[in-house]
């Protein structure tokens, strides 16, 4: 909350506590287990059919390095769309919960009668840029670590 006087972390832990008990320091955990697991499911998955579908990388091409970085970046960057897109509703769930203090099952009946089915897609540009850069960075390093260690067995 911006308009907030709480000064820092804890004040604001103990602040959550005080007002709503322990349960408070969950709030929204729900929706955010909900949408971590399918999101990093879609875009292992979809990095995963990009490795199956995109021309291999030739072995014997002199840039045959930078070729293999290209291929994970594009796969990478495949990857997090498609999580961050997938999730997107969860998210917005989630926020709701945050700003109206609902449960789960109350924020969707709340957003469903204020926007219809459009809740599924608010905020989606941003998110995809919140939710798709981390991913993508993630599944994309992770690939070059693994590109590079096994780099270094083949000496």
């Amino acid at each position: 909350n911006p308009q907030s006087t709480v000064p820092n972390i804890r004040e604001s832990l103990k602040q959550i506590y005080s007002t709503h008990g322990l349960g408070g320091l969950w709030h929204g955990t729900s929706a955010g287990i909900l949408k971590t697991v399918p999101k990093y499911c879609t875009a292992i998955f979809v990095k995963d059919c990009m490795e199956q579908t995109m021309p291999p990388v030739d072995p014997e091409s002199p840039t045959k390095d930078r070729d293999k970085l290209i291929h994970s970046a594009i796969k990478s960057a495949a990857a997090g769309v498609a999580g961050a897109a997938l999730t997107n509703p969860l998210d917005v769930i989630r926020n709701e919960m945050f700003k109206t203090n609902l449960g789960l099952f109350d924020a969707v009946r709340s957003l469903h009668r204020e926007l219809g089915y459009n809740f599924l897609v608010r905020g989606m540009s941003k998110n995809l840029v919140a939710v798709s850069i981390p991913v993508a960075s993630t599944i994309f390093f992770t690939d070059a670590f693994i590109q590079y260690t096994n780099s270094k067995k083949d000496l």
